[in-house]
């Protein structure tokens, strides 16, 4: 009731998928130091104040709770934010209570960049610049990217390959999947 949809309901029945993802969990790297120093100041500021002042302890107790609450919060938009590519479009599904859907057309990419700082490197993600033509569209920059350069790659093949052996790739996967009895995922 509460779960957003999937995203795999937004896509047509003529539409492949090719790429299914979530960003980098290094996205979260940020929010988790931060609440994790936030928890520590509460608990050791609670610890040091007088058993006199009660009151300001209880809101210590109230406020971690809180970063708590939103650190929680902060992890369950990761996981439900994912990304699907397909050989029409790209479709970003986000949000927890509200659900956000980005779309763009693949045949509007004219440049693809990626990106990769030391930590990305390090940590396996990076960001994806997606250029297209006339304006900016809604998925024009994809930051925490994970594995950039598979992602990237097969972006590539779906805007600048050959769509004959595309089609008869995709084909094939599908006659294997239906001798084998298994239902097509993309």
């Amino acid at each position: 009731m509460f779960a957003p949809r999937d995203p795999d309901e937004y896509l047509l029945d003529t539409e492949r998928r090719v790429i299914r993802i979530r960003r980098h969990w290094a996205t979260l790297l940020w929010d988790s130091f931060e609440a994790a120093a936030l928890l520590a100041i509460c608990v050791l500021v609670s610890y040091v104040l007088p058993p006199s002042m009660w009151l300001i302890n209880n809101i210590l107790w109230y406020l971690a709770l809180l970063v708590i609450l939103r650190f929680s919060y902060l992890v369950m938009e990761w996981w439900v934010e994912r990304l699907v590519v397909t050989d029409k479009r790209f479709v970003m599904t986000t949000g927890v209570f509200t659900t956000k859907v980005l779309m763009m057309p693949i045949t509007k990419v004219t440049d693809l960049t990626y990106q990769r700082t030391a930590w990305g490197r390090v940590l396996g993600y990076g960001t994806m610049v997606v250029e297209s033509a006339g304006q900016i569209q809604a998925l024009n920059k994809i930051d925490y990217l994970p594995r950039p350069e598979e992602f990237y790659d097969t972006i590539s093949e779906l805007v600048f390959g050959d769509k004959a052996k595309q089609a008869e790739r995709f084909s094939m996967i599908k006659a294997q999947r239906a001798a084998r009895g298994k239902r097509m995922v993309g």
